[in-house]
C-alpha cells in the first residue's frame, strides 16, 4: 500500500480539493483508496456529502485511543463513500491533538501505526493535511510513503515551497525514512503572464521532480465541492475531471526512485534561484498605478451577471457564516448598498516611492484616512468585483474600475471601524486577493482575505 501525504503549509493552494478528487479519480481507476483527513476542519467529510453531525468518531478518536489504553481500529470510524473509496473523517477535536499528545513517546507514529493495521485492505491512502507546521503533518509525513506539495502558480506560492522544504528537511534529520516527493502545480490559470512564466520556472528547476499534469483552476470543481460531491461525480466531461484523470495515471506508473534527503537538497540549492527569477517577473510586471474615480455602488444593480455559473448560493452563504448551509438556500439581498461612496485623492498620494518594488507594497488593500483603497492586477479580466462581509457577499455591489489598459483594477470605499472578510471576484470566479496576506479559512476549504480598518 501506498501512504501519500498532500502537504503544504501554505494555505489555499487546494490541498482538500486535490486530496478528495484524486482519491475518487484513482477509485475510478480500480484502486482501493483510503481517505483519511488530518486537517480539524474537516472539508473532506464536507466536500463528500458526509453529515458533520452523524460523525460520532473521527481520525482523532484513532490517534488518541493508544494514550488512553483504549485502543480503536481505523475500521471503526469509517465511511464508505463507493465501493472503492472510504473516508477516515476528521473533528475539531484534532486541534487540541498536540497539547493532548505532550510528553507522549513517538506520539508522531500514531497515524502510521493506525494505518499499519489496514495496509493489506487498501491499495492507497491519501491523507490532507492541515495548512501548518505541527504534530498532524508530522504524523502524516512519518506515515507517508510519497508526499505531493500542491503549488498554486503564483509569486507568494515559492514562499510556501520554501517552507515546505524545511519542514521535510527536518523530517529527514529527525528519522531515517525514505519518501518520493513530487511538486504538483495546481489552481493554474493559463490566462494569466504571471501563471505561466512561474510555471516554467517551476517545470526547469524540478524537472521530473513535477507532475507532468496541471490542476487547471476550474470552476466545475468549486460547484461540486458545494454540492458534496467529486468532480468525477458532478461533471465526468468537464475539464477538471480529466485533470485528475490524468494525475491518477501519473501517480499510479509513477515509483519510489530516489532517496527523500537527497531530493530535498536538490530542491532546497535551487529554491533561491526560483525565488529570485519570481522577483524580475513581478519587476518586469509592474505598471504604472493610476486611480481613476468609480462609480457609485447603486449603478451596479443593473450591470449583467457572468454566463458562467460558477459558485452556489451555499458557498456565498456559508462564506459569511461560521456554519456550511445547503446550496438550496438562497443569501439575502440587502434593500440597500453596504458601502458609500467618497471622492478618490489625487494619485500621487498612495502611490508606492519605488515602483519598482514588489507588487505586495503597493497592491492589494490599503487603509487612507477614512476611506480603504483595493488594488489589484489582473490584465486579461473583464470584470472584477468585491465579494465581502461589507456587502452582505454580493459581489455586485462592488465593482473595481480598470485603469486604461495597464490590467490594473482598483476602487475606494468607505468602512467604519472593524475586522472585513472578502473574496474577488474575476470574470465570475471567486478568490482570495493574491496580494493581501492576511487570510482565514471559510466553510469550504478556501480562503477569504482579511481587512481591519482602524
Amino acid at each position: 500500500m501506498r501512504t501519500i501525504a498532500i502537504v503544504n503549509q501554505k494555505g489555499g493552494c487546494g490541498k482538500t480539493t486535490i486530496s478528495i478528487n484524486l482519491a475518487s479519480a484513482l477509485a475510478e481507476a480500480g484502486q482501493k483508496v483510503l481517505l483519511v483527513d488530518m486537517d480539524p476542519q474537516s472539508h473532506c467529510a464536507v466536500g463528500l456529502a458526509v453529515p458533520e453531525q452523524q460523525i460520532e468518531q473521527s481520525i482523532y478518536d484513532v490517534l488518541i485511543s493508544r494514550s488512553r489504553n483504549e485502543p480503536i481500529k481505523l475500521t471503526e470510524i469509517l465511511w464508505q463513500i463507493t465501493d472503492k473509496l472510504e473516508l477516515a473523517p476528521a473533528s475539531i477535536d484534532l486541534s487540541a491533538f498536540e497539547q493532548q499528545m505532550a510528553g507522549i513517546p513517538e506520539r508522531e507514529c500514531c497515524l502510521r501505526d493506525a494505518i499499519e493495521g489496514v495496509k493489506n485492505d487498501y491499495d492507497y491512502t491519501l491523507v490532507d493535511c492541515p495548512p501548518a507546521v505541527g504534530l498532524l503533518t508530522f504524523n502524516a509525513l512519518r506515515a507517508a510513503t510519497d508526499v505531493i506539495v500542491p503549488v498554486e502558480t503564483g509569486y507568494f506560492a515559492l514562499h510556501g515551497l520554501s517552507k515546505q522544504l524545511e519542514t521535510l528537511s527536518i523530517l529527514c534529520k529527525r528519522c531515517s525514512q525514505h519518501v518520493e516527493v513530487r511538486v504538483l502545480a495546481s489552481m493554474y490559470d493559463i490566462r494569466t503572464k504571471m501563471a505561466r512564466e512561474i510555471l516554467a520556472e517551476l517545470r526547469e528547476h524540478f524537472s521530473d521532480k513535477m507532475y507532468t499534469t496541471i490542476v487547471n483552476f476550474n470552476t466545475k470543481i468549486k460547484e461540486a465541492a458545494s454540492f458534496g460531491q467529486p468532480i468525477s461525480e458532478y461533471d465526468p466531461a468537464s475539464k477538471g475531471q480529466k485533470d485528475f484523470e490524468t494525475l491518477a495515471q501519473e501517480v499510479v506508473g509513477s515509483g519510489v526512485k530516489e532517496q527523500r534527503h537527497e531530493f530535498v537538497n536538490s530542491l532546497a540549492d535551487q529554491l533561491e534561484s526560483i525565488s529570485a527569477t519570481a522577483d524580475e517577473l513581478i519587476r518586469a510586471a509592474d505598471p504604472p498605478i493610476q486611480i481613476i474615480e468609480t462609480t457609485a455602488p447603486e449603478s451596479a444593480f443593473g450591470g449583467p451577471e457572468s454566463d458562467e455559473f460558477v459558485t452556489s448560493p451555499a458557498q456565498v452563504q456559508a462564506a459569511a457564516t461560521p456554519e456550511p448551509v445547503r446550496p438550496e438556500i438562497e443569501p439575502p439581498i440587502p434593500t440597500e448598498p453596504a458601502i458609500a461612496e467618497i471622492e478618490l485623492p489625487n494619485p500621487a498620494e498612495f502611490e508606492p516611492t519605488d515602483i519598482n518594488g514588489k507588487l505586495a507594497d503597493y497592491y492589494g488593500v490599503s487603509q487612507m484616512s477614512d476611506a480603504v483603497v483595493f488594488v489589484t492586477l489582473y490584465p486579461r479580466a473583464k470584470n472584477v468585483q468585491i465579494a465581502a462581509d461589507f456587502n452582505n457577499w454580493q459581489p455586485i455591489q462592488t465593482p473595481m474600475e480598470k485603469v486604461g489598459g495597464s490590467g490594473v483594477w482598483q476602487t475606494k470605499i468607505k468602512l467604519p471601524q472593524g475586522k472585513y472578510r472578502y473574496r474577488l471576484v474575476v470574470d465570475g470566479q471567486w478568490q482570495q486577493d493574491p496580494y493581501n496576506h492576511r487570510t482565514e479559512v471559510n466553510p469550504f476549504g478556501e480562503y477569504n482575505s482579511i481587512l481591519e480598518v482602524k
